[in-house]
């Protein structure tokens, strides 16, 4: 058997080491990178002019928008109606009636408003996502194509119940990291604007038929943008204090939902910024690309659900063959929903493929 000789060229198919290490792009790049996502994230949230064209062009958006208007301005005006007025009144006062005039107020007329505001807000604020959804792509949502089922209403009542439990979570964690010292305001600041950003965009993610999964992948892997485009609410929702605040978000949800659904988040491809390029660069490995901002909510949420399933059955107890948050998803979903599967809905996927990414630290929830 002959033996090739040393001056026989190199095999084609065997590629040099070089050829086939990944290229990066530098930190000071990177870093400008994510500042102009960031940018893009900013001024998407002060699209103004996509809400004004939106209301006034359909006539069920525009109706829904002030009905959410008017029950949530109330709510407010109740809100500081009892603490600018009916406080200070009935302070230091000796009477039983005028020392409990405040408690009366609140049982009999701020909690319903408030709750009742909360609870049609939801309703009508589905009903601005899914229409502008319809106006802005032509067809309906993933939910809406979903068969009205008995199933599908225990689902409904899951997700409903799920997103109660993960705003509980998320306020948990909020309040911690404000209790931080020095770092935690500033800390706590981030952390809501990017809890903004996620109610905003969840309509439109799940109208594309996202999981849980997907969608906290897709907010952890563009952290740049959705905290600058969460900024803008989180900072008018400081204004107030308590109910105040909440009744703020809640005053100006409808509106920011329907920038979110105009917006084009970026970049498409965090992994590989210039998909136009000839040669694959990735981002600095000294900068996330990933920021795993919503893992505590994520591990409160499964340890709420473990504690809610005891003795459902045997796949909660194998919890350690699951996956991060896949509890919470199967209660929230039922099943993981494939994007790829939906025909006519569009993707936030990227046409390169997985496998083509450098896997750098970090650890996919789906």
């Amino acid at each position: 058997m002959p033996y090739p000789s040393s001056s026989s060229p190199p095999s084609q198919y065997h590629p040099s080491a070089r050829s086939v290490y990944p290229s990066f792009l530098s930190v000071q790049e990177s870093a400008l990178l994510q500042l102009s996502w960031a940018w893009q994230g900013l001024v998407d949230a002060f699209r103004w002019d996509h809400v004004i064209s939106t209301i006034a062009g359909d006539p069920e958006v525009r109706a829904n928008v002030y009905k959410s208007l008017l029950l949530n301005s109330l709510s407010l005006t109740s809100i500081y109606t009892f603490d600018l007025l009916l406080q200070p009144l009935v302070r230091d006062q000796q009477k039983w009636l005028h020392r409990n005039v405040g408690w009366f107020y609140q049982v009999l007329w701020l909690f319903p408003v408030i709750g009742l505001s909360f609870y049609l807000n939801s309703t009508w604020c589905n009903i601005i996502a899914e229409r502008t959804f319809a106006l802005k792509h032509g067809s309906r949502s993933a939910s809406q194509q979903q068969p009205v089922t008995y199933t599908g209403m225990l689902k409904s009542i899951a997700t409903s119940a799920y997103r109660i439990v993960m705003v509980f979570t998320s306020l948990v964690v909020s309040l911690s990291l404000g209790n931080i010292p020095y770092a935690g305001p500033v800390l706590g600041f981030f952390f809501f604007a990017w809890l903004d950003s996620y109610y905003l965009f969840e309509f439109v993610w799940i109208a594309r038929g996202m999981s849980l999964s997907r969608r906290v992948r897709h907010l952890e892997e563009r952290w740049a943008y959705y905290l600058a485009f969460g900024m803008p609410s989180a900072a008018l929702c400081t204004l107030g204090s308590g109910l105040a605040n909440a009744a703020i978000f809640a005053l100006v949800f409808p509106l920011y939902i329907l920038m979110a659904m105009h917006a084009r988040p970026v970049p498409a491809d965090p992994y590989n910024p210039f998909p136009e390029a000839d040669v694959l660069r990735h981002p600095s490995p000294f900068i996330p690309i990933r920021l795993p901002v919503f893992v505590p909510v994520m591990f409160l949420n499964d340890w709420v659900v473990r504690i809610l399933s005891v003795g459902g059955g045997s796949g909660i107890r194998n919890t350690h063959r699951r996956g991060l948050s896949e509890d919470a998803e199967t209660v929230e979903e039922g099943e993981k929903i494939e994007m790829q599967s939906r025909r006519g809905i569009p993707s936030f996927s990227s046409s390169r493929s997985t496998s083509s990414r450098i896997n750098i630290g970090r650890r996919k929830m789906d």
